[in-house]
């Protein structure tokens, strides 16, 4: 059982409150992970900004690294946003079990990123040398090998406050991969 409730708009700071108001705008409603960001004066402001941020990764790939860290991570509420997102985005639900764990058949490029983002959460950063080298052989650049680095990053923030906090997802929840196998 969690300590943690899903603050409201009410009870959260006037800058959280307006990002709460731009977030109702444009997603029709405050995901309930976001709100719990707003229990700190900035944390919900700085996480946006980061997970907002340029990066040389479009949406689509950014999801690739997404989907494989929550999955390392077993943070359902990200697996199951993430699952939506991808939709979104253009993947099938066959193509999601695989990002999710951690490979992509479909697109070879997709698929050095998916093995690469999944190597880095499992190792803590201590990357395996194949896996590097087989992403670069695969067309990517030092440039994408730092943003997926900070992505994975700021998707594992998120799923640890997931995790730590035990929030109500509020996104259709992703079955656990081993059931859809």
């Amino acid at each position: 059982m969690s300590n943690f409730n899903v603050p409201t708009r009410d009870e959260v700071n006037s800058n959280n409150q307006a990002i709460f108001d731009n977030l109702e705008k444009a997603l029709g409603f405050v995901p309930n992970l976001y709100a719990t960001f707003a229990h700190s004066e900035n944390a919900l402001g700085n996480h946006l900004a980061a997970s907002n941020a340029k990066t040389s990764l479009n949406a689509k790939q950014k999801e690739v690294v997404n989907l494989a860290v929550s999955q390392v991570n077993n943070c359902i509420y990200c697996l199951s946003a993430h699952t939506a997102v991808g939709k979104m985005n253009g993947f099938t639900d066959e193509q999601i079990l695989e990002l999710r764990g951690g490979y992509a058949s479909f697109d070879n490029k997709l698929d050095a990123l998916a093995r690469l983002a999944r190597n880095i959460t499992e190792n803590r950063g201590f990357t395996d040398a194949v896996v590097l080298e087989n992403f670069f052989e695969a067309g990517w650049t030092k440039e994408n090998l730092v943003d997926t680095i900070v992505l994975v990053g700021d998707k594992t923030i998120s799923n640890y406050l997931h995790s730590t906090t035990k929030i109500p997802v509020d996104f259709p929840v992703a079955q656990p991969l081993e059931a859809t196998v």
